[in-house]
């Protein structure tokens, strides 16, 4: 995969996330997320603070931890639509996956190469954009140009017990009933059960 391709598959999983997420209803905003503990309201504000942070990043500001927070907003689905499109222009600039991006969450001092970076963005967004589908009960379409790169990407991240501690981006991984999917692998091995939420009879 081209450095350039990168910027343009993360794009295309923003754009789809802000399309799910425009679907949200004021009336949504306390249900329950496959994402840990965190309701709707409390997803939608760190996914739109790692956007800022992540367009900070691209731009030579991400060692700033202020960048990477943000209060809940009054209008969550109004914030991210405005932090998608800040990260897709930040993304977009001549240059940005040959950058070093400093990483402060995902360790002191922590940076990574801009195209390494993109991609750790893709993956998050992938993952994020099921989580607001399930929360609201719509269905949620792995793009096809998608597929093989976050499966790739997935697959690249590391499993253990620190997954298992607070703050950790993912869940231990879990088992998968679907191997032909490419979406539910890339959700097993993120930690997400795909047939979430699971119902106990």
């Amino acid at each position: 995969m081209h450095m350039r391709d990168i910027s343009e598959l993360d794009r295309k999983a923003v754009d789809y996330s802000v399309t799910i997420v425009s679907k949200v209803a004021g009336a949504d905003l306390h249900r329950p997320t496959p994402c840990g503990e965190w309701d709707l309201t409390q997803l939608l504000t760190h996914m739109a603070a790692q956007h800022r942070g992540f367009a900070a990043a691209a731009r030579g500001h991400g060692a700033d931890p202020a960048v990477w927070r943000m209060d809940p907003p009054a209008d969550p689905v109004a914030a991210y639509r405005e932090a998608a499109a800040d990260v897709t222009a930040a993304f977009s600039e001549a240059g940005v996956p040959q950058r070093v991006f400093a990483l402060p969450e995902f360790g002191p001092g922590f940076t990574a190469p801009g195209g390494q970076a993109i991609g750790f963005h893709l993956i998050d967004y992938v993952v994020h954009g099921w989580d607001v589908a399930r929360a609201i009960d719509l269905p949620y379409a792995l793009d096809p140009e998608l597929a093989e790169p976050a499966l790739r990407i997935a697959e690249a991240v590391p499993d253990g017990d620190f997954r298992s501690q607070p703050g950790s981006a993912f869940a231990p991984a879990v088992p998968n009933a679907a191997p032909s999917d490419p979406l539910a692998r890339i959700l097993s091995l993120l930690g997400r059960s795909p047939s979430w939420p699971v119902v106990v009879k």
